[in-house]
C-alpha cells in the first residue's frame, strides 16, 4: 500500500454506533439507549489507547465506514469487514494485511476498557520472537490475536462468541507447533456485570 509506513499493522473491528445494534447482550439489562452510550464510550476509549502506537492502524467496520467519523478524522485506513461469521471476517482482514506486505498483524475488538497502549505495544514486541500472541478474555474468548503469518486454522472449527474460543485457539498453537506468547487476561464489556472493570469516575461520567 502506498502510504504504508510500518511493517506492523493493528486491525480494529468496530460497529457503527447505532441504536439497537450495539452491545445487544448488554442492552438486554441496561436498555438500548444506555448500551449505545456505553459503546460510544468504549469507542472513544479504543481511540485513546491506539492513537499513541507507531504501527499502521486499520479500522474494519461490521457494515460500511461512516463518513466523517472519529476514525476518519484520526487518519486511519478504513474498510468494511468481508465474510459471514466472525472467523471468516477476521481471516479475510488478516489475509488482506499480509497481502499488503505487513509482517506483524494484530487484530482486536473495541469493547475492552482494560486494554492499555502498553499491552498493544507488548503484543507487537512479542511477535519479534514468537509467531503468535493471544490476549485471553476472562469470558473464555480473546481480546487480541497477533501473528507473523496467516494461519487459516485459527479461524475455522470454532464456536465463536463462546467461552471455548480462547482455549481452542491455544490448542491450535500447540497442535501446529507454533511458538506463542499469552498476554494477561482482560475483561470485555459484554454484560452489565463487566462494567465494574471501568473505573468509577469514568462510569460516573457516562451515568453508569
Amino acid at each position: 500500500m502506498a502510504d504504508q509506513r510500518s511493517e506492523s499493522t493493528l486491525i480494529v473491528f468496530v460497529k457503527r454506533p447505532q441504536l439497537g445494534k450495539a452491545k445487544t447482550r448488554l442492552a438486554k439489562t441496561v436498555g438500548d439507549e444506555k448500551a449505545l452510550e456505553i459503546y460510544k464510550f468504549l469507542l472513544r476509549r479504543t481511540l485513546e489507547v491506539i492513537q499513541p502506537l507507531t504501527v499502521d492502524i486499520q479500522i474494519h467496520y461490521a457494515t460500511s465506514p461512516e463518513p466523517g467519523d472519529m476514525w476518519e478524522q484520526a487518519g486511519f485506513a478504513r474498510y468494511s469487514q468481508i465474510g459471514g461469521e466472525l472467523g471468516e471476517r477476521m481471516h479475510h482482514a488478516i489475509a488482506s494485511a499480509f497481502i499488503q506486505g505487513y509482517r506483524r498483524v494484530v487484530i482486536m475488538g473495541s469493547d475492552c476498557y482494560q486494554l492499555e497502549t502498553d499491552t498493544l505495544q507488548q503484543a507487537f514486541e512479542l511477535l519479534a520472537s514468537h509467531r503468535a500472541v493471544l490476549g485471553p478474555s476472562t469470558d473464555g474468548g480473546y481480546y487480541l490475536l497477533g501473528m507473523t503469518q496467516l494461519f487459516p486454522e485459527f479461524f475455522v472449527n470454532k464456536e465463536w462468541s463462546t467461552e471455548s474460543v480462547g482455549e481452542q485457539t491455544v490448542q491450535d498453537f500447540d497442535r501446529l507447533g507454533i511458538p506463542y506468547s499469552i498476554l494477561p487476561p482482560l475483561t470485555d464489556i459484554d454484560e452489565e456485570s463487566d462494567l465494574i472493570t471501568i473505573p468509577l469516575e469514568r462510569r460516573d461520567s457516562i451515568g453508569i
